[in-house]
This record gives C-alpha cells, sequence and structure tokens, in this order.
C-alpha cells in the first residue's frame, strides 16, 4: 500500500478522534455556561457566541504561522503540536469557575488547535492530484463520522454523569489522538532552510490562478459563516421547540448529528463525482442545495421535521469544503501547499469567528427563523459567487 494510503487511514481515525472530541461538547456549550452562573436568556445566546467564537479569533491569526512551519518542518509536527495541546487544553475546561476562565481558554484553543486542517494539508499534500478528490471527501468521513457520535455520546455523558466530565473525557480521547499520530504516522519530507521559503507575494505570483485560489478563500469563509451562525445555537432552538423536555441535551444530540449521518454515507461518492465530473460543478449544485434545505428550518413546528430536514443538509454539506480543498490542491504548487491551504484555514476560522457573533445578534433581536432565512440566502448569493469566480476559470474536465 502507497505512503499516502497509510497516511490516509491514520489521519482518517485522528480526525474521528478529534472531531468526535470537539463535538462531544460544542453543542452543548450554552448549557455550560449556564452551569457557570449566566442565568439571563439573551447574555446566554451572546456567551455562548463569544465562547465559540474565541477559539477561531486566535487560530485564523496563527494558522499561516502554522502553515508556513509545515512547509519547513513537516505535517506530521503540526498533527503532534495540535492534538497535544488540544488535549490539554480540554482538560483544563473542566475546571473552569467562570465564564471569563471558559473565554480565556477557549482563546488558548484556538492557539494550539488545528489537527483536522494539518491531516488535510498532509493528505493533500501526498495524494496524486487525479485522487485529490476521493481521498479529500474519504478523509472528511473521519470528522463527519466523529461529528455524528460525538454529540450523541456527549448527550447521553451530560445527562449521566455531567458536562464537566464531559470535558474530561474529551481531553483524554484528544490524548489518544496524539498517541496514534506520534507512533503511525509516516511522512518523507524535506526540511525547506527558512530563507528558502519564498514570501506570500512569490507564493501568489507563483500560482496559475491566483483570482480562483482568492475566490476559494471567499467562498470558505461564506460556507463556514453561513453554517457556523446557526450551529452554536441549535440546542437554543431545540428548547425554544420543546420547552418541557427533560432529556434537551439527547435531543440536541440528535439534532446536531442528523446531517452527520447523511454525509457519511455519500462524501466518498461526492468525492468520485468531484473527480470525474469537476470539483466546481459539484461544490455549486451543493451550495443550492443547502440553501433549498436550510430555508425552510426557519418554519418547522417539531423536532421530528427538523431532524429531516437537517439529515436533507448533510449530503450538501458532504461537498462543500472537501470540493473547495480539491480546488485548492489541483491549483497549488506543491511548494506551497501548507501556507495556501493555512490562509483557507484562516478563512475558514473567520467565518466561525462572525458566524457565531452574526447568528446570536440575529436570534436576540429577530429570532431563530430570521437566522435561518437570512444565512440560507447567503449561502444561495455563495453558489452565485463560486459559479461566476471560479467555474469560469476552472478547465472542464477531460
Amino acid at each position: 500500500m502507497p505512503l499516502w494510503k497509510k497516511n490516509l487511514i491514520i489521519v482518517w481515525l485522528g480526525s474521528f478522534l478529534t472531531a468526535a472530541s470537539m463535538s462531544l461538547v460544542l453543542p452543548f456549550l450554552p448549557l455550560f455556561i449556564e452551569e457557570l452562573g449566566v442565568h439571563d436568556p439573551d447574555d446566554v445566546v451572546t456567551w455562548s457566541a463569544i465562547a465559540f467564537g474565541a477559539t477561531f479569533l486566535v487560530a485564523a491569526f496563527v494558522s499561516p504561522l502554522w502553515g508556513r512551519l509545515a512547509d519547513q518542518k513537516g505535517r506530521k509536527l503540526m498533527l503532534i503540536r495540535a492534538s497535544l495541546g488540544m488535549a490539554t487544553v480540554m482538560t483544563l475546561i473542566s475546571f473552569v469557575q467562570d465564564i471569563y476562565q471558559l473565554v480565556g481558554l477557549r482563546l488558548l484553543m484556538g492557539a494550539v488547535s488545528g489537527f483536522i486542517s494539518a491531516g488535510i494539508t498532509l493528505v493533500a499534500s501526498q495524494t496524486p492530484k487525479e485522487k485529490s478528490g476521493w481521498a479529500l471527501g474519504t478523509l472528511s468521513t473521519g470528522g463527519i463520522t466523529g461529528g455524528l457520535l460525538g454529540p450523541l455520546i456527549g448527550g447521553l455523558l451530560a445527562d449521566w454523569v455531567g458536562l464537566r466530565s464531559v470535558f474530561l473525557f474529551t481531553g483524554s480521547a484528544l490524548f489518544l489522538t496524539f498517541l496514534i499520530t506520534l507512533v503511525f504516522v509516516k511522512e518523507d519530507f524535506v526540511p525547506v532552510a527558512r530563507e528558502k521559503l519564498d514570501s506570500t507575494k512569490s507564493i501568489i505570483r507563483s500560482l496559475r490562478h491566483p483570482q480562483l485560489i482568492l475566490s476559494l478563500f471567499v467562498t470558505t469563509f461564506l460556507i463556514t459563516f453561513s453554517t457556523q451562525s446557526i450551529g452554536p445555537l441549535l440546542t437554543l432552538y431545540v428548547r425554544e421547540l420543546n420547552p418541557y423536555t427533560t432529556s434537551l441535551a439527547f435531543l440536541a444530540g440528535i439534532v446536531a448529528s442528523a446531517p452527520g449521518v447523511a454525509a457519511l454515507i455519500s462524501a466518498p461518492r461526492l468525492g468520485q463525482w468531484s473527480d470525474r465530473f469537476g470539483a466546481e460543478r459539484i461544490l455549486f449544485w451543493a451550495l443550492i442545495v443547502y440553501s433549498a434545505l436550510l430555508i425552510p428550518q426557519a418554519f418547522v413546528t417539531s423536532t421530528t421535521q427538523l431532524v429531516f430536514l437537517r439529515f436533507g443538509l448533510g449530503f450538501a454539506t458532504a461537498a462543500l469544503l472537501p470540493s473547495v480543498q480539491s480546488l485548492l490542491r489541483q491549483h497549488t504548487p506543491s511548494f506551497a501547499t501548507g501556507r495556501i491551504f493555512s490562509y483557507n484555514q484562516s478563512a475558514q476560522f473567520m467565518g466561525n469567528l462572525l458566524g457565531p457573533l452574526f447568528g446570536s445578534q440575529i436570534v436576540v433581536h429577530f429570532g431563530f427563523s430570521a437566522l435561518f432565512v437570512v444565512t440560507g440566502l447567503i449561502m444561495l448569493m455563495n453558489a452565485f459567487l463560486e459559479k461566476s469566480n471560479v467555474r469560469s476559470l476552472v478547465a472542464k474536465p477531460k
């Protein structure tokens, strides 16, 4: 078996454990904030957005640094750094006593995180370009599967043993990720001297389609901005639909996991279609379908309806970022893969940061229904932005 396939398997497992660990706690962050003494509903929404976005504020600025180090020192080192750092911070979160300590550690999490993005860079740099769609689509199922099982496990643990124990469990799983990466990931990497690293301007000039790369950064930002404006607040929406439930964490876990089931089923096939028909086509239609299924969620009257729509949403979700990553891989020289992917990751982190802040304010002032409609329209706009700025620049598949 070639090295890139072996590493794909190991990084898939690491991505699964990382995504499962993170999704164990993020859907229930509002409940943990209430446990820390914040009780006003509007304050809970606002602090949830701040605590969620704090990680991505720092990550957006440090990601290019990690990308440069990845090109200079190797991608495996970034995987080791991220997994050990996240394990440490997540364990410390279990001991916080107030909202300010939580936000402080979430900021620190942003400085050390990035396992999945580093894994994507490693796989993308080693995989033959003609197989990049399949490999990245397959890799995404690791995160999808972890994201699917994480909320369900987290919901059960939160109801049975409390939220603080969930953070301890998460830290342990991330430490296991560190050990697996340290022992099993192999990389044939030739270090590049610092003085030989090209500047950002030189890298941009070396690109065949710099406008394409920049437009993909914008597309990544809008995708994550839209999805994360809703994700951190889903638990509160489920509570609005079920005001008298005694199993809120479990119901929220089902809702959060529903897209993952569909994405897990469809991601490898969508990756193959990306290699066959062109990633730009798959990306465009995925954005259209996503928008068409997101807007009706504003008008649901039961959790069952919400789960059904979010399940359908998962088929589109499976194609979004893997398609962008495949396009980046196809049009980026190998010596700059780490940095180009880190810039794209910064765009994703900025979407993760600004999306929750935007979503929380829409909910506070206009309600949840308005949030689903507005974000659905943003995704629709993104589809046609992609079509005009990206598709015309990409050669059609032969």
